[in-house]
This record gives structure tokens, C-alpha cells and sequence, in this order.
């Protein structure tokens, strides 16, 4: 398999340096760390799809207001993974499958943009949209970027274990090296997504971390734009600190050859960049 990471959009709220920890100027710099597989037999499978085309565009209307303002989007077509997949000489018909951390605005956007690709996700994801029952789940999920006749492939959390974590491993048509990990706390079907590869793992931790202090240390450092962030979007936060622990642990056990990298650290992007092949 062949890894492509790409940034499909970017976000600069307001704070800098208080939210990305290296901005100089007053807005910060996100990215939205999605993965474009190579596979030999399955076609092309991407893990988490960003904004999609049409959420780009300088007056789209599919995100919230609250959040377009909030996390001051960025009009860049040219970032959407449709836009990445053309330019590395595919066309939308070659990714036939979308497997999806949550369905958050910011990670499910380009679904529309792949109307043929099977969707894999958690049951509970599913179930949570369907209710959209309080303010921020009306905001953070957006119907208009799910095309009416999805194909979403739905998974209990089960499974053999995964470096201690409950998996799912029986993707439908996936090859058994990609694995989806339920990590619920951001979203009630919040999941990573690991991937096996010759050399080791690589772990996509979706949303269960923001900032890459919160790895690789025995002591969780965060900035405070993206402390305050975490803790306003989470689902449940008692989940959501537990497996976060559970995650900064696995990274700093260094008998297992695993790098986990998070959706919007544009500086565990780059180092993921650096280190392809």
C-alpha cells in the first residue's frame, strides 16, 4: 500500500500561537490531516475526506455559520481531496471506499465529492446523527454533505483486541491491514484508524488529541485555544480524557513501532509528509 497525507482545508481562528503553538501572527494555522490509500487489489481508500468541494467554495452555505466564523475556514478549493485526487492523476470513480473517523463537519465534507465510495464508520456515529438532538450536534453535523443514498457500512465495537484497544478488523472490502478503532469521547462514535505496513503501524487518531504536546510525554501539554476546543466539542469528556491517556501511553511505549498523528496539527502533518517514502 502506498500512503498519501494530505491537508483537505485549513482553518485560522483567531489566538495564534494560543491554539497552534507556533503562528506568529494572530490567527492560527489548522489543518484537516486526511489519508489517501493505495491499495493493490481494493482501489483507493480515503480515511477522513475534510471539507469537500463545495464547502470551499467563498460563499458555501453547507457549514454552520458558528463554525465557519469561529474556525475561520479558508476558501481553497484546491485543498478538497477530490482537487488531490485529480492532481495525483486519479479521478473520484478510483476511491471506492471512505473510512471516517466521525462525522464532524470538517472530516465528512467530501463525501459528496465520492458519491460511489462504500463509507465505513461506527454504529454509534450513525446512530448520533440520526438524532441531531441538541445545538452543537445540529451544528457539527451537516446533512447537506451526505449524499441521499450513502452507502454507509456500520460496525459494533468488536473484535479482537488492538494494542489493548477494542477492534473492529473485518472492514468490508478493506484489506485486513486497515483497522478501525472505536475511541469514543469526541463524538459518541468517535474511532482511529490504524494501518498496518511493513515496517510498523501507523495510528489516525481522528479528534481523540488536537495538539501534538499531548503525545510522545509523559505529561500532557496542550495550548489553550486547543485545551478550551477540545473540551466544548466533546461528547463525553470523562471518555475522552481515558482514551486519550490510553493513546499518550501506546506512544510512549517504545517496543511497538507505532506513529499516531491527529486531524489538525499542521506540524504532525508535516513530519507525516517528511517521512513518506
Amino acid at each position: 500500500m502506498r500512503i498519501h497525507h494530505l491537508s483537505c482545508g485549513s482553518m485560522c481562528p483567531f489566538g495564534g500561537a494560543l491554539y497552534d503553538g507556533f503562528s506568529k501572527g494572530l490567527h492560527a494555522h489548522l489543518v484537516c490531516h486526511c489519508l489517501l490509500i493505495e491499495t493493490d487489489r481494493d482501489g483507493l481508500v480515503l480515511v477522513d475526506t475534510g471539507f469537500g468541494e463545495q464547502d470551499l467554495q467563498r460563499h458555501g452555505s453547507r457549514i454552520a455559520p458558528f463554525f465557519r466564523v469561529f474556525n475561520n475556514i479558508q476558501p481553497q478549493p484546491a485543498l478538497s481531496a477530490l482537487a488531490q485526487v485529480r492532481r495525483l492523476g486519479f479521478q473520484a470513480q478510483d476511491v471506492r471506499h471512505i473510512v471516517l473517523t466521525h462525522l464532524d463537519f470538517d472530516h465528512a465534507g467530501g463525501l459528496t465529492d465520492f458519491p460511489h465510495a462504500r463509507v465505513h464508520l461506527m454504529q454509534q456515529e450513525l446512530e448520533t446523527i440520526r438524532q441531531r438532538d441538541s445545538w452543537l450536534q445540529q451544528r457539527r453535523y451537516r446533512p447537506a454533505q451526505w449524499p441521499a443514498d450513502t452507502q454507509w457500512q456500520a460496525y459494533q465495537p468488536q473484535g479482537e483486541s488492538w494494542q489493548g484497544f477494542a477492534a473492529v478488523k473485518a472492514l468490508a472490502g478493506l484489506p485486513p491491514e486497515i483497522l478501525l478503532i472505536p475511541l469514543p469521547g469526541h463524538t459518541p462514535g468517535h474511532a482511529g484508524v490504524a494501518i498496518q505496513q511493513r515496517d510498523g503501524w501507523l495510528l489516525h487518531g481522528g479528534d481523540a488529541w488536537f495538539y501534538r504536546g499531548e503525545m510522545y510525554q509523559s505529561q500532557r501539554h496542550c495550548t489553550p485555544g486547543l485545551r478550551f476546543y477540545q473540551w466544548m466539542m466533546a461528547a463525553d469528556n470523562a471518555a475522552r480524557r481515558e482514551n486519550q491517556q490510553r493513546l499518550r501511553a501506546l506512544s510512549l511505549n517504545q517496543q511497538e513501532n507505532i506513529t499516531l498523528f491527529c486531524s489538525h496539527d499542521a506540524k504532525e502533518l508535516q513530519r507525516m509528509q517528511a517521512l513518506r517514502p
